[in-house]
This record gives C-alpha cells, structure tokens and sequence, in this order.
C-alpha cells in the first residue's frame, strides 16, 4: 500500500516538472522567434501552459494518441485474399497500382 502511494506521488511530481519544463520551452521558444519574425508580442509561462493547452484540444485530443492513427476497421492490402483483390480492381474501374495485368509485384512496391 505504501508503495503505491509513493510511485503515485513520484508520478504527480514528474507530471509537475514535466509541464513545467514545457512550458518554460514553449514561452522560451515563442519569446526568440515569434516577435523577430512575426512581430507578435512576448508572452508569459502561463501564457505559453494555456497555449500549449488550446493546442492539445484543437489537434490533440486527449486519448494520448492524437487522432493520426490508423482507425481499426481499415484492412491492408496484404490482408486480402486473391479474390477480394479481384472485386476491388473490377470496383475501381482498373484503377488500381499494379493497372489492368494485375501484376502482383507491382503491388507490392506500392
């Protein structure tokens, strides 16, 4: 029991530390280039922590992934069978990467 206690509290601390050093990258980067190049005003540490926050909702999300993963029901090329591969070629209408021949090597370069 206590040791749970003391791996949580030393995660709190390393979450703590960790936005803190964000932070302090993101006012620090922001402060070098944005007012030489942009010519946009300095801006605070909280002001960097809530930047980073309204960034992390708009393309984020909150999942730890982001949202450029791949969706699980997309099935690779590699996972279907001959004639599966055949219908999806009829249904393109011959617009496939290997064209009309069906030349599997040509696939797999693709």
């Amino acid at each position: 029991m206590k040791r749970v206690r003391f791996v949580g509290v030393r995660m709190i601390l390393f979450g703590i530390v960790a936005i803190g050093a964000a932070g302090l990258v993101v006012s620090g980067l922001w402060n070098v280039l944005m007012p030489v190049v942009f010519s946009l005003p300095e801006i605070s540490f909280w002001q960097a922590l809530g930047l980073l926050a309204l960034s992390r909702i708009l393309f984020g999300g909150w999942s730890g992934r982001g949202r450029m993963h791949k969706p699980r029901c997309v099935r690779s090329w590699k996972d279907l069978s001959p004639e599966e591969r055949e219908r999806f070629g009829h249904a393109m209408g011959g617009r496939v990467p290997w064209g009309e021949g069906g030349d599997e090597e040509a696939a797999k370069k693709v």
